[in-house]
C-alpha cells in the first residue's frame, strides 16, 4: 500500500488520534530495532574479522563508487555525518594506507580523497563479507517479500522527506 503524497487533514477524536500515534510509534520502534540489531552484528563482525569499524568501511564504500576520488567536503554530506566526526576517520584511513588526501589542482584549499590500490583490495574483500553477513541475517525473511518491503520503505522515506519540507 503506497502512502499518499498529499492528504487532507481530517479531524479525529482523541481515541483515533491516540491509535494513529501508537501505530506511528510502533513503526518507528520496529525500524529502530531492525537497524540496531543488524548494525550491532555488522559492527561486531567488522571488528572481529577485519579489525575495522563500520564508519571506516562506509568511507571506503563511498570512495569505491568514485574511482577518481571525491572532494573531502562531499563525504560528510554523503555519509550524513559532521565534518568533525569524519576527520579522525579519514586521518586513520590515510595513516593506514587505504586512502590518499591531496590538495586539488584547481583550488589548493580543497582536498581530494582517493582510495589506494590496497584500500580498494581491502574494501572489496570486506564488501564481499558484508554482503554475505546481510544475506545470513536476512535469510529467514521470505525473499518474495523484499520488493514489497523496499517499496513500502521508499514510500515511508518519501513521506518523511515531504514532512520535513513543509513550513
Amino acid at each position: 500500500m503506497a502512502l499518499a503524497k498529499e492528504s487532507t487533514p481530517v479531524s479525529k477524536n482523541g481515541a483515533d488520534q491516540d491509535a494513529e500515534y501508537r501505530a506511528q510509534t510502533r513503526v518507528w520502534l520496529r525500524l529502530l530495532a531492525c537497524t540496531t540489531l543488524i548494525e550491532g552484528e555488522l559492527r561486531r563482525r567488522f571488528r572481529e574479522e577485519f579489525d575495522f569499524t563500520m564508519p571506516r568501511f562506509d568511507v571506503l564504500a563511498q570512495l569505491d563508487r568514485e574511482p577518481s576520488g571525491l572532494v573531502l567536503g562531499e563525504l560528510p554530506k554523503r555519509l550524513m555525518v559532521s565534518a568533525g566526526n569524519l576527520t579522525p576517520i579519514v586521518d586513520r584511513l590515510v595513516e593506514d594506507g587505504y586512502i590518499t588526501r591531496t590538495p586539488s589542482n584547481l583550488d589548493r584549499r580543497v582536498q581530494i580523497v582517493c582510495m589506494t590500490v590496497e584500500g580498494r583490495k581491502t574494501f572489496r574483500r570486506m564488501a564481499k563479507s558484508h554482503g554475505a553477513w546481510l544475506a545470513e541475517l536476512l535469510a529467514d525473511f521470505p525473499a518474495d517479500r523484499f520488493d514489497g518491503l523496499i517499496g513500502e520503505l521508499d514510500d515511508l522515506k518519501g513521506a518523511v522527506r515531504d514532512a520535513l519540507q513543509k513550513p
